[in-house]
C-alpha cells in the first residue's frame, strides 16, 4: 500500500503537536514536512518546540531532528508532499490567504482551522455521515483555477463528535 508524504501546518502548536502524534508510524501516512511560523524556521523540531510540548507521550524520536519550515516556504512543499494538514494558529484573513495558496500550488489542504467553515465551495466532511459533499470541491477548484489543489475543513469540534451517534 502506497504512504501518502503529508506536511503539517502549525506543527509546533497544541493541535500540530496531536498531528504529529496521531501521524507517526501511521500505516497510510509519512510526515515529511514540519511548518510553523517564521520564528521556528530553519530549527529542529525539537527546538522549535522546546519546552512547549503538551502532549503525555513524548515526543516521536523521527520528528526530533527535522528542521522545521516557515510558512512562508510554500512553494518547496510541491515536490515532496502529497498533501498539508493544516492546525496553524493565526489570524483569520491570513489564514485564508495561506491555505488558499497551498492549494493554489496544488497541494491539497485538510484544514483543522475554522476559517473556511462558511465558505460555500470548502466542504466540510465528516466521512461517515457526507462523503458527497467532496463534490464542491470542484466549484472550488474552478474559483481557485487548480488542477489538483483544493481545501476540506472539518466541522466544529462538538459536531463531528455527536453526529455519527446520530
Amino acid at each position: 500500500m502506497k504512504k501518502y508524504s503529508v506536511g503539517i501546518l502549525g506543527a509546533t502548536g497544541h493541535v500540530g503537536q496531536c498531528f504529529v502524534l496521531l501521524l507517526q508510524d501511521h500505516p497510510w501516512f509519512d510526515i515529511k514536512v514540519l511548518m510553523a511560523s517564521p520564528r521556528s524556521q530553519r530549527k529542529t523540531y525539537e527546538e522549535a518546540v522546546g519546552d512547549k510540548w503538551r502532549m503525555d507521550e513524548p515526543m516521536p524520536e523521527a520528528v526530533k531532528a527535522m528542521l522545521v519550515r516557515g510558512t512562508d516556504e510554500i512553494g518547496l512543499l510541491q515536490e515532496e508532499v502529497d498533501f498539508v494538514f493544516s492546525a496553524v494558529d493565526m489570524e483569520k484573513d491570513a489564514l485564508i490567504q495561506l491555505e488558499e495558496a497551498i492549494a493554489k500550488a496544488e497541494i491539497p489542504v485538510v484544514s483543522n482551522n475554522s476559517a473556511m467553515r462558511w465558505t460555500p465551495d470548502v466542504p466540510l466532511i465528516i466521512p461517515e455521515i457526507n462523503p458527497d459533499h467532496s463534490h464542491l470541491i470542484k466549484a472550488q477548484r474552478k474559483r481557485l483555477n487548480t488542477k489538483r489543489g483544493f481545501i476540506v475543513a472539518k466541522p466544529n469540534c462538538s459536531i463531528q463528535s455527536y453526529v455519527p451517534a446520530l
